[in-house]
């Protein structure tokens, strides 16, 4: 798929995926994709943990909710929190840049995906069951969610505002 289709055509999938595996391939492409957004002073905060065992992603998933539980493969996103500079951290940049490249990496390939990142830095702490589950070390934090899969039913797309409404040239509203 051509880029701008990808961009496009991209949405947040809320249904039931096929059982149809993800190859280790295409989770490496996703991966190298989102290694391969920018990185605040280059500091490299977010890393990725692509999970395609079927028992594996059924428990991770099941912990959000039972459609996110029946994709067949999926990508966890890891962050730590360094000091970029002087005072700053840039780690939420760094790691929303890797997750929408690995969203339209995602588009490209075929597959539907949601960007699942509330739920697991909520409250409840699921994003630390889900680590402790995959053994992340403590100076890491998951923050994201992505299923990854073929979709069972056809979904629904939201409906963005006309371009005049939200982009100028030369200064707002002009």
């Amino acid at each position: 798929m051509e880029l701008f289709e990808a961009i496009r055509t991209r949405r947040s999938y809320r249904g039931m995926y096929l059982p149809t595996p993800v190859p280790r391939e295409d989770l490496q492409k996703i991966m190298e994709a989102a290694l391969a957004a920018p990185s605040g002073c280059n500091k490299q905060t977010t890393s990725l943990i692509a999970v395609d065992d079927p028992e594996l992603v059924k428990q991770l998933g099941g912990m959000l909710a039972p459609h996110f539980a029946s994709a067949p493969a999926a990508l966890c996103i890891l962050t730590e929190k360094k000091i970029a500079y002087r005072d700053r951290t840039f780690y939420i940049h760094d790691y929303s840049a890797a997750i929408e490249n690995a969203l339209l990496a995602i588009q490209a390939l075929g597959y539907e995906s949601c960007w699942v990142e509330g739920y697991v830095t909520d409250e409840n702490r699921i994003g630390y069951r889900m680590a402790e589950l995959l053994g992340v070390p403590e100076n890491l934090e998951l923050v994201c969610y992505l299923p990854i899969g073929k979709p069972a039913e056809e979904g629904s797309r939201v409906r963005k505002l006309p371009f005049e409404e939200r982009a100028w040239f030369n200064g707002y509203r002009k």
